[in-house]
């Protein structure tokens, strides 16, 4: 996923990976946009990370990010409509988790 955002590569947004965020270290996050995204993968199903997650996801919020979560498995398995998911988050007419 990291090919496809880098370098200005999605209609000129820039995004950085690996991005810390007051206690926290997000997966990608395109300052300009304001927005998080996060690849999620299956540990994220178990309570404990789900109630960290809202937490995190609660935190972010507060400093004015909005949060895309994705599943890993549609990164591997439908990339094209994540990328489409991504444009439209970017565009604000997908709502925030």
């Amino acid at each position: 996923m990291w090919q496809n955002l880098r370098g200005r590569r999605l209609q000129g947004h820039k995004f950085v990976r690996q991005h810390s965020i007051g206690p926290f270290t997000v997966d990608f996050l395109c300052r300009e946009a304001t927005l998080v995204i996060e690849v999620d993968g299956a540990t994220h199903a178990e309570d404990r990370e789900i109630e960290y997650d809202a937490r995190r996801t609660a935190y972010l919020g507060s400093q004015g990010y909005r949060v895309l979560r994705i599943v890993n498995d549609d990164v591997f398995h439908r990339f094209n409509d994540v990328m489409d998911m991504i444009l439209l988050a970017l565009a604000d007419k997908l709502p925030p988790d």
